[in-house]
């Protein structure tokens, strides 16, 4: 199970790489935008890909097959850890078994079915990322789609990796690893609840404590 950053935040990338469980990020222009990046979206990508040194996925804007290929091989060149953002649609999986062929990684997004993610596979997508948080928020069990799209592809030993996106809270982490999700990419905020319990804060702060005591009494 790996961990992927999503965000743009060039600051949070940098922590999250410090803390040494970070494996990727994703990102896209929204993102970068929120970030209040300076630059262009083609620096922030390259600055990302720097301090990651691992998967970094960059979104197409283009609607059609075509656009969307032009783009890829453009973006393909910022850097060897740029992988393409593809959404799931007839432009998007013609896109992706272009691209594959020409060894350009796809994440196939915003897949919300196993079945758009088995295309996402057979079309030769590196990745499929299916959107949890959003699936819950239409009254769907979107850990139980993750489960799905998992078992098809381990049962057909399927290349393709499975992202657990739109991940709302740290138990979605968890029932992602149960799920069979081979990656979960996670907001920032998202990755600091997963280290904080306000048991392991009291034990710190006990411990911190009577080594102080300790140091009294030498």
């Amino acid at each position: 199970m790996q961990l992927f950053l999503d965000t743009a935040d060039i600051k949070q990338v940098r922590d999250a790489v410090k803390l040494g469980v970070i494996s990727g990020v994703t990102t896209n222009p929204s993102l970068v935008s929120k970030a209040g990046w300076s630059g262009d979206y083609k620096s922030a990508v390259q600055e990302i890909c720097s301090l990651v040194k691992g998967p970094v996925s960059v979104e197409v804007l283009s609607a059609e097959a075509g656009g969307m290929i032009e783009e890829a091989r453009s973006i393909a060149t910022w850097s060897p850890y740029v992988n393409i953002k593809i959404p799931v649609c007839a432009a998007g999986l013609e896109a992706t078994a272009v691209l594959s062929k020409e060894k350009i990684k796809v994440n196939l997004t915003l897949c919300f079915t196993p079945n758009q993610a088995l295309l996402g596979a057979l079309a030769g997508a590196s990745y499929v990322s299916a959107f949890v948080g959003r699936l819950d928020d239409a009254g769907q069990d979107g850990m139980e789609v993750v489960a799905q799209i998992a078992d098809c592809f381990e049962r057909y030993k399927l290349p393709t990796q499975v992202i657990a996106a739109s991940i709302r809270h740290p138990m979605h982490c968890v029932t992602a690893v149960q799920a069979g999700a081979h990656i979960a990419t996670v907001p920032h905020s998202v990755l600091m609840q997963m280290i904080n319990h306000p048991l392991t804060t009291v034990g710190i702060a006990r411990f911190l404590e009577d080594a102080q005591k300790t140091k009294g009494k030498g």
